[in-house]
């Protein structure tokens, strides 16, 4: 009873009643309605006044409630080969997913990927696309029906093309499924497929974090040593937009227009560079190596034709580049070796030059001795030669006789070697091009210069040092971009000849080129005798060995055989240089099969190409047009119109390929030849045929062709109308 009198006590005191409390209660609310309110009108008056909350533009958001933008993709540009024929171009990609959510369906029909239909869109994506399967593609699909996901990707379903998209649409639509949707992103196409792939690289997507845009960036070769150049510079539209994210009609205007990317012209010539990869696939498959390498060099330009590596990769399905042995790097121009026998040309004309060479001087070979260092022959264990010439010293491959010239010019060869540019880069463009290393400053490392060891080279360093030889004496850079042209501009850049030193005299260079014809022709004294050949030409050879080193010791039986041709010996117009890296098994034949085919294809296509080449530039042409897939009839029929001689070669009803590709031009009244569907095509009757278009058949029909006599041709291998079965057709020509 005392507690609660004195809280009554208390409160009656302090005057807290109940009804006080209330008044005072209202006192405060409203004294902070005013309060807010004031607050409020001041607030909205900052923000008129000022436009701007937290930072944060009202302008600039109102203008993204109702202005919209979307980028305009610039085209990436084109590499073609030195004749036009694109090599690697734009072309559109799409991905797949399906919907798995119930609710996505209208009125009339379930626009989900049903559970009972999983099977069957499985399998129309595997029928379709090779690297999808049909299991995991099923187990992705039931997983996320069980997860209730909204939608799932298909797995390896990322590279899809146009067509492949239309097959699988129409599986789809015979079979009324749903479920099934596209991704469209940018794409890079390589037609060729395999086709000097780590010199021309790939481009793959990439997405910018920033704008969130998907875009080709190059990742290899070209692609990625040119990026700059050919990705362009994407634009921009802006569009007004309604209440509902829609743009208004007639409100799009180009603001930022998109500038594309430059095309690139490389100095390939796809004739060549085709034919050389069936080459090589052909020489892989018969030799356990590390590596293998092939390539052809234009002897008046330095315009690398030409040039393939082993193992290789497809740039398109990316096939190879995850295997085991892959190798990532150019060999041409970034690994840094030594190149053996194939040095032993650049010693010679050398010692040309500084008088220390006799071709007739005998001297003993097998072993030499140079200090603490024994140097020997190659055949020094299974007998070496009695005696030879200086000139037998080349085309035999003898180090004693190398070294004996070496020690005759000491200091002098060193200064040659730099003159031939060894030591320093080619500038060719390419990234991470090796400059090499020069020997050692003593005397057994310069002596071992003589005969490709103990210096550290890279296969265009050869190629420029071979040029001045094949080039009496003028030696030529390397070159593997013909032109860039920047059609935004209407402009072209386009690479000359570049002449980079006279590291020897013209006689020197004569005279080597006739001393390596020994080693193909010089049954006793030659190396490789009988084994390179180019029909109705002399050709200059020189093998090479050598042995590698790791950690500054040579390894028994790990060598880099190699060899360099050039043809025809008196006015060469190919460098051909080739190299095996430790092959299970010396094989001889290995090399020969790519060049000898190679050059042989080299030497007729400059004879094509120098007939059309001398015809009067003002003589009208007619322009070739696409006639594949056309009807046999139809086609040939237009080729007459034309004014062109047409030439159906099977009886088949549609044409799969042509003579001269689409947009070349022909003289009136020059055969143009369509190979139809026939399985078994029949041989036409190619009397008074000149070499020219017998070359092209040959192409056409994807046989080797090889001739006697010049001029026309009078005989041919398999008679008119007679089924080809045969790999090779001779032809035996006569002059009028």
């Amino acid at each position: 009873m005392r507690m609660m009198e004195k809280i009554r006590q208390y409160f009656k005191k302090k005057n807290l009643s109940t009804k006080n409390n209330r008044k005072k209660v209202g006192i405060i609310l409203f004294a902070t309605s005013i309060g807010l309110f004031f607050l409020f009108v001041a607030r909205l008056s900052y923000i008129v006044v000022v436009g701007n909350v937290a930072g944060e533009s009202l302008e600039t958001q109102t203008q993204n409630l109702y202005q919209g933008s979307e980028v305009v993709k610039a085209k990436r540009g084109t590499i073609y080969d030195r004749n036009g024929e694109p090599i690697a171009e734009d072309a559109t990609s799409y991905s797949l997913y399906a919907v798995l959510s119930k609710a996505y369906k209208n009125d009339d029909e379930n626009l989900y990927a049903e559970e009972k239909n999983f099977d069957k869109l499985a399998e129309a994506i595997s029928d379709t696309v090779d690297d999808v399967d049909k299991k995991e593609v099923v187990k992705v699909l039931e997983e996320g029906a069980e997860e209730n996901k909204y939608q799932v990707d298909i797995p390896n379903a990322k590279s899809i093309s146009l067509q492949q998209r239309e097959e699988i649409e129409d599986t789809l639509d015979e079979q009324n499924i749903n479920g099934l949707y596209f991704t469209e992103h940018p794409s890079r196409i390589y037609p060729n497929g395999v086709f000097s792939s780590h010199f021309i690289g790939y481009a793959d997507i990439q997405n910018d974090e920033e704008t969130d845009q998907e875009s080709l960036v190059g990742q290899m070769g070209i692609e990625e040593d040119y990026d700059d150049i050919l990705k362009g510079e994407d634009g921009r539209i802006f569009y007004q937009k309604d209440n509902y994210q829609n743009p208004l009609p007639g409100t799009v205007a180009e603001s930022e227009p998109s500038v594309d990317g430059q095309d690139i012209y490389t100095t390939l010539d796809s004739r060549l560079q085709s034919y050389m990869e069936t080459l090589m696939d052909e020489a892989w498959e018969n030799v356990d190596a590390k590596d293998l390498t092939a390539v052809l060099m234009d002897a008046k330009t330095g315009e690398i034709a030409s040039m393939s590596q082993r193992p290789t990769f497809n740039p398109e399905t990316k096939k190879g580049i995850n295997d085991d042995d892959f190798v990532w790097s150019n060999l041409f121009v970034e690994d840094n070796y030594e190149p053996g026998s194939t040095m032993k040309p650049m010693t010679v004309a050398s010692a040309i030059d500084n008088d220390v060479f006799d071709p007739e001087e005998t001297y003993e070979p097998g072993e030499i001795q140079l200090r603490d260092a024994t140097i020997r022959d190659w055949d020094y264990n299974r007998g070496s030669k009695p005696s030879l010439t200086m000139r037998q010293a080349l085309s035999w491959s003898s180090n004693v006789g190398m070294v004996t010239l070496e020690q005759r010019m000491k200091e002098r060869w060193q200064k040659n070697l730099q003159e031939f540019g060894f030591g320093r880069s080619t500038y060719s463009g390419l990234s991470n091009e090796k400059s090499g290393t020069l020997p050692e400053d003593n005397v057994v490392s310069h002596a071992m210069t003589a005969f490709g060891q103990a210096i550290g080279v890279t296969q265009f360093q050869m190629l420029q040092a071979f040029s001045a030889i094949s080039n009496d004496g003028a030696m030529l850079k390397p070159q593997v971009v013909k032109k860039i042209v920047n059609d935004a501009k209407n402009d072209e850049m386009e690479t000359q000849p570049e002449v980079v030193g006279h590291p020897i005299s013209q006689k020197a260079a004569k005279d080597v080129r006739q001393y390596m014809r020994d080693t193909v022709e010089s049954e006793e004294y030659g190396t490789a005798y009988d084994q390179y050949e180019v029909p109705n030409e002399n050709i200059s050879a020189k093998t090479g060995t050598a042995e590698i080193s790791r950690d500054g010791n040579y390894n028994e039986g790990e060598n880099l055989y190699s060899v360099v041709l050039m043809t025809p010996s008196e006015d060469p117009q190919y460098v051909m240089y080739l190299t095996m890296n430790q092959p299970e098994q010396e094989d001889t034949e290995v090399l020969s099969s790519i060049a000898n085919p190679l050059l042989e294809r080299a030497m007729d296509l400059r004879e094509v190409d120098e007939s059309e080449n001398n015809e009067e530039s003002s003589t009208e042409k007619v322009k070739v047009e696409d006639y594949r897939n056309l009807e046999a009839d139809a086609a040939a029929s237009d080729v007459q119109k034309q004014g062109l001689t047409p030439i159906v070669i099977g009886d088949g009803d549609k044409v799969v390929e042509q003579s001269v590709d689409n947009g070349e031009r022909l003289m009136s009244s020059e055969k143009l030849m369509l190979l139809t569907d026939d399985q078994n095509p029949m041989m036409p009757d190619v009397s008074g045929w000149s070499k020219a278009d017998l070359v092209k058949l040959g192409d056409l029909l994807d046989v080797e062709v090889e001739f006697d006599g010049e001029g026309y041709c009078v005989e041919q291998s398999v008679e008119p109308y007679d089924e080809i079965s045969n790999e090779k057709l001779h032809f035996e020509l006569e002059e009028d």
